[in-house]
């Protein structure tokens, strides 16, 4: 059964773990409605649903 060698430290461990975070995602405003939306994603404005400033679809 496989373990470790010798215990590994806290200080270790934590550094180790400091790059697990969360990043703000990136928001862009679209020219032709005003709609804040996430990048490379649809979004849904007044019933339609837009697209790199376009109409992709309707309800």
């Amino acid at each position: 059964m496989a373990h470790p060698r010798s215990k590994q430290s806290k200080t270790r461990s934590r550094k180790r773990r400091t790059h697990y975070k969360l990043d703000t995602p990136q928001v862009a405003v679209c020219s032709t409605t005003g709609e804040s939306h996430l990048y490379h994603r649809a979004y849904w404005h007044e019933g339609k649903l837009y697209y790199k400033g376009q109409v992709a679809a309707e309800k």
